[in-house]
């Protein structure tokens, strides 16, 4: 009978395809497996993926449109890859152990994320769409939970990035006081800078921070 299901469970914390390239002479990105230093790592854990993969599922080949549905365990909440480029590295291996002809099968996918300090590991579960369908709700909670807030990276500005051009002062408000949209001080007009075709004023003093 012809298969139409398989799950793939592998141990460790998953790693991203991107954190692990080098680039050669010629800039071409490569991934290397033997040089005996630490971006070998990506090589070895798609090794480690298509292996699992062949003895969980011995003798399964899925060839149809497939529905993905992927759950990623992190060690950590707050150092983890991004969850959207482990799926690349996911698929290659799961390709390379001859469960599916080609990632282009995944027609529907599934992320989700969650925690597990003590076993972190992803589970994906492939559904073969000849049997199976994607339904699938967002409904909203009865009780809000705290939500989980993200901040920016230490290498990029907090500040607002705004498009600036000096304006004459016919081209402002013609209101003696105008705002800061940066530090809502009221303002004169010839202490002004319009940004974003005159919709946007900052005070001198903010446009000099900003740039």
């Amino acid at each position: 009978m012809l298969k139409t299901y398989a799950k793939v469970m592998v141990k460790g914390s998953p790693l991203s395809k991107s954190n692990f390239k080098l680039f050669n002479v010629n800039g071409r990105a490569i991934l290397p497996y033997n040089s005996g230093k630490y971006h070998d790592r990506y090589a070895l854990y798609e090794e480690e993926i298509a292996y699992e993969a062949r003895c969980q599922n011995p003798g399964v080949v899925l060839s149809e449109a497939l529905i993905a549905v992927l759950k990623v365990y992190y060690k950590s909440k707050k150092r983890h890859p991004d969850t959207n480029n482990i799926t690349k590295s996911i698929f290659d291996g799961i390709e390379k152990s001859g469960l599916i002809v080609n990632d282009a099968q995944v027609r529907r996918l599934i992320i989700e994320e969650f925690y597990d300090e003590i076993n972190p590991r992803f589970e994906l579960e492939l559904f073969g769409e000849s049997t199976y369908f994607m339904d699938y709700r967002i409904l909203k909670r009865e009780t809000i939970e705290e939500p989980i807030q993200y901040s920016l990276p230490p290498n990029k500005s907090k500040s607002p990035k705004i498009h600036t051009t000096y304006a004459p002062s016919n081209d402002l408000p013609q209101n003696d006081k105008l705002h800061c949209e940066i530090c809502g001080k009221k303002i004169k007009k010839e202490n002004s800078i319009s940004a974003n075709k005159g919709k946007t004023i900052i005070c001198k003093e903010c446009f000099s921070k900003l740039f």
